[in-house]
C-alpha cells in the first residue's frame, strides 16, 4: 500500500515538473544542447569506425580466400614466385568458370596521388590483377567507361578513390612509376575496400615496377567445405613454399583492427571529457529548477509528499532532458555525417582507404543511453538537495 502511495506521488510530481518545463526553457535548453553536443561528437567519432569496418571487414567474403607467403600479415610484406602461383592454381577441387580456375594472382604497389582540395600527396593502392579478379569480386561493376585492356598501360579506378583524389577521371592520363597510364573507367564493388584502389593488368604492372614474374597474393574462390582440407594439404605439400590461406573476411578483419581500436578509443575519451561539461550543464539546470521551486517543494512536503518522491521526480525531469539531448545529438550526427565520404591511412598497408561515415541504429541507441546517464548524473545532487530540504526553511523562501 505504501509503495502504491509513493508511486502515485512520484507520478504526480513528475507531471508537475514536466508541465513547468516551458517556463524554464532557457536553462533547460542549456542542458539539452550540452548533452546533445556530447552525443553528436560520440556518435560521429564512432561512425568513423563503423564506416571503416564496413569498408574492410563487412566487405570480406567467406567463400573467397587470400593466399600470402607464410608469416606475412599484409600484401606489402608478401612475395610469391611464379612457381608458387602455379602450384596453387594446380590444387584439386578449385572452382572453375569458362576462363579456367577462378583465381587472380595479384600485385600491390603504393603510388602518390594528390588529394582533392588540399593537393596533399596520398598513398593510393595500385593493384595488378588477373582476368579472374572480376568474377571473384561478386559486387564488381563498371559505373563509367570500360575495363582496361590487358597488356596496355591502362587503369580503372574505384569510385571511392575517384571521389577523393585528383586526376582520376575517365580519359585522364596519370603517371605512376615514371610511366603514363590512361584511366579508362570507374568501378564499384559494393562499398568494399576495392573502391579505394586503382586496378591494372598484373603483367603490365610487373614490368613497370621491375617485379619480374613475382606476385604478392592470390585471391581465389574457395572449394566446398568438404574439399578445404585437401586444398590445405596441397598448399603444404611442396617444401619450396610456405603459404598461408585465410578467408577474405579473416584477412580484412586483421587489416582493420588497429585503426578501429584507435578511433574508437579516441572517440570514447573525447566523449567522456565532454561529458563532464554536459553534467555540469545539467547540474546547473536542475539546481536552478530546485532553487526556483524551493517554496513549492516545501509546500508539497508539508502536504504529505515524501522525500523519495521529490528525489525521483527531479531525476525523472533530468532523464527527460537527457533523452531530449540524446535525440537532438543523434539526429545532428545522422544528418551531418551519415554517408559522408572520407579517406584515412590504413596502418597495415600504409595506403589510403576511402570509406563513408556510417551512423547505425546501434550507435544512435548508444548515444541516447549515454545521454540518459549524463542526465541522471546531473539530476542526482539537485534531487538530493530538494529531498533533504527543511520544510520550514523552504516555506520562508520568497
Amino acid at each position: 500500500m505504501a509503495r502504491r502511495h509513493l508511486a502515485r506521488q512520484v507520478l504526480a510530481l513528475s507531471r508537475l515538473n514536466l508541465r513547468t518545463l516551458p517556463a524554464r526553457a532557457g536553462t533547460a535548453a542549456v542542458a539539452v544542447v550540452g548533452i546533445g553536443g556530447v552525443v553528436a561528437v560520440l556518435v560521429a567519432a564512432l561512425s568513423i569506425t563503423e564506416g571503416f569496418r564496413a569498408a574492410l571487414t563487412l566487405s570480406g567474403r567467406d567463400d573467397v580466400g587470400v593466399i600470402l607467403r607464410g608469416g606475412s600479415v599484409d600484401e606489402l610484406s608478401s612475395g610469391l614466385p611464379i612457381e608458387a602461383v602455379r602450384h596453387v592454381l594446380d590444387a584439386p577441387g578449385l572452382p572453375r568458370d569458362a576462363q579456367g580456375v577462378m583465381a587472380s594472382p595479384e600485385l600491390y604497389v603504393v603510388v602518390d596521388v594528390p588529394k582533392k582540395g588540399s593537393g596533399t600527396p596520398a598513398n593510393v593502392p595500385l593493384r595488378g590483377v588477373g582476368p579472374g579478379a572480376f568474377p571473384i569480386r561478386g559486387g564488381f561493376r563498371m559505373v563509367q567507361g570500360r575495363r582496361f585492356v590487358p597488356g596496355l598501360n591502362e587503369v580503372i579506378v574505384g569510385q571511392g578513390a575517384a571521389a577523393q583524389f585528383e586526376g582520376l577521371t575517365v580519359g585522364s592520363v596519370v603517371r605512376f612509376g615514371g610511366l603514363p597510364w590512361t584511366v579508362t573507367g570507374i568501378f564499384a564493388d559494393g562499398g568494399s575496400v576495392s573502391e579505394s584502389e586503382i586496378w591494372t593488368d598484373a603483367t603490365v604492372l610487373q614490368g613497370s615496377y621491375q617485379r619480374g614474374t613475382s606476385y604478392q597474393s592470390i585471391r581465389l574462390r574457395l572449394p566446398e567445405a568438404a574439399e578445404m582440407e585437401a586444398l590445405r594439404r596441397h598448399l603444404a605439400a611442396d617444401p619450396r613454399f610456405t603459404l598461408s590461406l585465410r578467408t577474405e573476411r579473416e584477412f580484412l578483419q586483421g587489416q582493420s583492427g588497429v585503426l578501429v581500436t584507435g578511433v574508437r578509443t579516441i572517440g570514447i575519451l573525447i566523449a567522456l571529457v565532454m561529458g563532464v561539461g554536459a553534467v555540469f550543464a545539467s547540474l546547473n539546470t536542475m539546481y536552478a529548477a530546485v532553487a526556483a521551486r524551493s517554496r513549492e517543494i516545501a509546500t508539497l512536503r508539508a502536504m504529505g509528499f515524501q522525500a523519495p518522491a521529490v528525489l525521483v521526480s527531479v531525476l525523472a525531469e533530468a532523464l527527460v532532458l537527457g533523452l531530449l539531448g540524446g535525440c537532438v545529438g543523434g539526429a545532428l550526427a545522422f544528418l551531418a555525417f551519415n554517408g559522408f565520404q572520407a579517406s584515412t591511412l590504413n596502418f597495415q598497408s600504409f595506403s589510403q582507404i576511402t570509406f563513408a561515415f556510417t551512423v547505425t541504429p546501434a550507435l544512435l541507441a548508444l548515444g541516447v543511453g549515454y545521454a540518459l546517464v549524463l542526465g541522471l548524473l546531473g539530476g542526482l545532487l539537485p534531487g538530493l538537495k530538494a529531498a533533504r530540504q527543511v520544510i520550514s526553511q523552504g516555506l520562508r523562501e520568497l
